[in-house]
């Protein structure tokens, strides 16, 4: 009886992971959606700068699911990113892991996104 469970659990295994076959080639490629930046709302909280001169920004995330609001700190390469944007303003950023950090890549401001609504 075991061995009768057993095979059972294994061939469910193979099936669900095994990749469903489509007729209908895929519309866009994985690697090229996968490249594309993911833009993130926030409100931008403080800035920080280390005594060894890196920058850094505290953002508050608006959250996805019900859940609690978020505070990350990201690395700031580029000063020029953050000309005219002060602390409390709602922004849209998008960010990358660089050399063990989360790096901004991209910031700029934009209307308060209401928590539970979506935005623009």
């Amino acid at each position: 009886m075991l061995r009768f469970v057993l095979v059972i659990a294994s061939s469910l295994a193979t099936a669900m992971a095994a990749p469903a076959h489509s007729a209908e080639p895929k519309a866009v490629d994985s690697a090229v959606e996968a490249a594309k930046p993911v833009t993130t709302y926030a409100r931008l909280t403080s800035f920080k700068e280390e005594p060894d001169g890196k920058l850094y920004v505290r953002l508050k995330l608006i959250p996805r699911a019900k859940l609690p609001f978020t505070v990350q700190a990201f690395r700031v390469r580029d000063r020029t990113l953050l000309e005219g944007i002060a602390e409390g303003s709602w922004v849209r950023f998008t960010a990358k892991h660089v050399d063990g950090e989360n790096t901004l890549t991209s910031i700029r401001v934009t209307p308060e996104c209401k928590r539970f609504q979506a935005c623009d």
